[in-house]
């Protein structure tokens, strides 16, 4: 049986314990609140993002990140610094500004003796980008994003030699949409925004997303 000591000992005990968890509570609720969220790299993965209130959280469940062609300088970046193997980036062909044209700066590479198929003609590292007879001299390309490693390699070649239909873009059915982009951090002309989800894609010389897939 208990003694009067017993019992207060164990009240006080119980008394301070509370305070220090309440206390521990406001600390974590403050840190929170303070923007300091630790749960994880993403709101959209995080599985308090749907009730977080954070200004934060509403932001980035409104926003994803993008890559802006016209700032693009082709430095091949996006293929080593995405949280992604493959990256999420993929070249993406706007086929409203495409030639079509045989001798294609972003299927051939440059220096290439015979206009063929043949992988070593090929600019592409991974054979990426298929070539179509469409009627003569005109040929369509089309990209196979399962094999798109979003070097940039293609896209510097049209922009050189074409007339830039070949752009990288970020496809949001692999895209993380992290917090803090790692390819967006090592970006060196800051290329990479954050643009309003229900308008996703950025493409130079056309508007609509669907209008690119061809």
């Amino acid at each position: 049986m208990q003694n009067r000591r017993d019992f207060l000992n164990l009240l006080c005990r119980g008394t301070l314990l509370t305070g220090l968890a309440a206390a521990s509570g406001v600390l974590v609720y403050r840190s929170v609140k303070g923007g300091q969220c630790k749960l994880g790299t993403s709101c959209n993965n995080c599985q308090k993002s749907d009730s977080c209130n954070l200004p934060e959280a509403d932001l980035f469940r409104q926003t994803v990140w993008q890559l802006d062609p016209k700032k693009c300088i082709q430095c091949g970046r996006c293929a080593e610094n995405c949280v992604m193997t493959p990256s999420a980036v993929k070249a993406t062909h706007v086929y409203a500004m495409c030639g079509y044209c045989d001798l294609c700066g972003g299927y051939l590479k440059p220096d290439t003796k015979t206009i063929s198929t043949a992988a070593e003609n090929q600019l592409c590292p991974t054979s990426a980008i298929k070539r179509k007879f469409v009627e003569d001299p005109f040929y369509q390309y089309t990209i196979d994003e399962a094999l798109c490693i979003g070097c940039a390699k293609c896209v510097k070649g049209c922009s050189a030699f074409g007339n830039g239909s070949l752009q990288l873009q970020v496809r949001h059915d692999r895209c993380k949409n992290c917090n803090q982009c790692s390819i967006a951090r090592n970006c060196p002309s800051e290329a990479f925004s954050r643009v309003p989800a229900n308008k996703p894609y950025l493409l130079q010389g056309i508007e609509s997303k669907d209008e690119n897939r061809g």
